[in-house]
């Protein structure tokens, strides 16, 4: 009796999941694209993609160095707080847009689906550019800050005696973007269960360090109150205002590639509220612990910065452990934080790849009709995988260039995604008409216009901010050159687009997907005028009667 109700239950509950299934392969169907994937990420797994490509910890120890020089605690915790605050801003109304239309290439179909009909092809290939970029751009600075790590630990091994040479690290970086390669050309299965072992190990290693930092450090390296949550260091030469504004860098690359949710949509199980889910709860968390972590690091760095940053660690996190923990602890934790680092970039080339493929699959990439394709063994897209790893490896390239060079990668991969995250949700306040209504099961209501203005204007004020040097006055070796890279890029992509005979503009007719929505759309209004008296007759609305006859075919 009792297997035979186990049996029942475990029925019931394949049942359940199978009609989750087929409605997320109808709405995706309604939205002009059929199922290729195998469905098989969770709630649960699709937040554990945004929560480990965020990474809270290790990409603290990765960007530490950009908000210590620029405010030093006061940067720590305060820049923190309201990098986090804004952030959610954009968090609810991608989470908003997400649930209303989640498909994997949804930052330039959203952008389509808003804009005036006049420049819609060419709005959604700059956001579609603007994402791949952004995407690959923060792959490669995620496994550099992976490698540099790495190096940091062989040099605390070595009692300081190694110091790793830009090439010795960037052979590291290489060997990281192959492996990463390897696992997500894995099946959909495989990489939607190593999530779970993502999140837990990126909280346990937040809150071990908050709870542990205090308690190990010497009386010599803590902080009262005050300097905690007062103190400001700035050692770069800006002013006070303008450094502490710099400081940003830091939460802002941290809690960034948040749309991932998104273009793991279509592998995902009750996409439309799975999608704003795991989009707004990754940033709030992240933000939580992170300020969790930074009044840690605030209460227990001691007070000589300069000392942290120029440390022969090279790393200015490492040495803050170092100092607390001594050699034995610091490796012991370190292990934790390389694994952690590790997994972010196996989780950002998964997104990233499926970006990849959603913007081939409209055609708007060189080597489209190949990477496109979806492996028949793996059914994930594993030409658009390595795709993203030879990009990657390119734009790595960068950093032999020296610091200033490879400081570019993180500040080019904020102002690239956040220009994609901006202009479709611009294009959604301006938007009028029938796209504008368009509502998921996620909705802002009466909020969603004003949380969507506030998060462009803070989008519009961050871009600029990244782009500024580090120093007033730069040397040629101080500049800022994310500006420089981003733009050659762009230039290259609307080179790409208006070349004459031969570019996108002639070609290229934007998401297929949405042109199809918008057909079936016109199809049904059209259904809809003819057959409006029978809408009495208790058989439904036209607009239902054809989503039925669409269902059958």
């Amino acid at each position: 009796m009792i297997t035979k109700r186990a049996s029942t239950a475990d029925s019931n509950s394949s049942e359940t999941g199978n009609a989750a299934i087929n409605a997320d392969e109808a709405f995706l169907a309604s939205l002009g694209y059929k199922q290729e994937f195998r469905r098989q990420f969770s709630k649960f797994e699709l937040f554990g993609v945004a929560f480990s490509i965020i990474g809270v910890l290790p990409s603290i120890a990765s960007v530490l160095v950009f908000a210590l020089p620029n405010g030093g605690p006061a940067a720590l915790v305060w820049g923190w707080a309201v990098c986090s605050f804004f952030i959610m801003f954009i968090g609810l109304s991608m989470g908003e847009l997400g649930s209303a239309m989640p498909t994997s290439g949804g930052l330039y179909y959203w952008t389509f689906s808003f804009s005036s009909p006049r420049y819609r092809k060419l709005m959604s290939w700059i956001v579609g550019y603007a994402n791949s970029i952004g995407l690959i751009g923060g792959l490669a600075s995620i496994d550099w800050g992976c490698a540099v790590q790495v190096m940091a630990a062989a040099s605390i091994g070595s009692d300081m005696t190694f110091a790793p040479t830009v090439h010795q690290t960037f052979g590291v970086f290489v060997a990281l973007l192959i492996s990463h390669g390897v696992i997500c050309s894995l099946g959909t299965r495989v990489l939607a269960r190593l999530q779970n072992f993502y999140i837990l190990l990126n909280v346990l290693i937040c809150v071990a360090v908050i709870i542990a930092l205090p308690i190990a450090t010497p009386k010599e390296f803590k902080n009262d109150a005050s300097y905690a949550f007062g103190g400001f260091v700035n050692l770069n030469g800006w002013p006070n205002g303008y450094a502490f504004i710099l400081s940003f860098l830091a939460p802002v690359w941290t809690i960034l590639a948040f749309d991932s949710p998104l273009h793991i949509s279509e592998e995902a199980t009750n996409a439309r509220t799975a999608v704003p889910f795991a989009i707004i709860c990754s940033c709030f968390v992240a933000g939580v612990l992170g300020w969790g972590l930074n009044v840690a690091f605030a209460f227990n760095m001691g007070k000589d910065v300069d000392s942290i940053l120029s440390n022969p660690i090279g790393q200015p996190l490492a040495t803050i452990f170092f100092n607390s923990f001594g050699r034995t602890g610091t490796l012991a934790l370190w292990a934790f934080i390389v694994i952690a680092q590790f997994m972010m970039g196996s989780s950002a080339l998964l997104a990233t790849s499926r970006q990849l493929f959603a913007f081939a699959r409209d055609g708007a990439l060189p080597l489209s009709s190949y990477l496109r394709r979806i492996n028949p063994y793996t059914q994930t897209p594993v030409a658009a995988v390595w795709f993203c790893v030879c990009g990657s490896f390119l734009l790595g390239l960068l950093v032999l260039a020296g610091d200033a060079a490879s400081n570019a990668i993180f500040a080019m991969c904020i102002g690239a995604l956040y220009i994609a995250f901006g202009i479709p949700i611009a294009c959604y306040i301006l938007a009028k008409g029938t796209e504008r209504e368009r509502k998921g099961p996620f909705s802002l209501g009466r909020f969603s216009t004003p949380v969507a203005i506030v998060a462009v204007a803070w989008m519009t004020f961050t871009t600029v901010i990244v782009f500024f040097p580090s120093v007033p006055g730069p040397s040629a070796s101080e500049m800022n050159y994310a500006a420089v890279v981003l733009g050659g890029m762009f230039f290259l992509s609307l080179l790409y687009y208006f070349f004459p005979v031969h570019g996108g503009k002639y070609w290229f007719q934007g998401p297929i997907g949405a042109l199809r929505a918008m057909e079936d759309e016109k199809e049904a209004k059209e259904v809809d005028e003819n057959f409006s008296d029978k809408d009495s007759t208790g058989k439904g609305s036209a607009e239902d009667r054809v989503r039925d006859v669409q269902d059958e075919e």
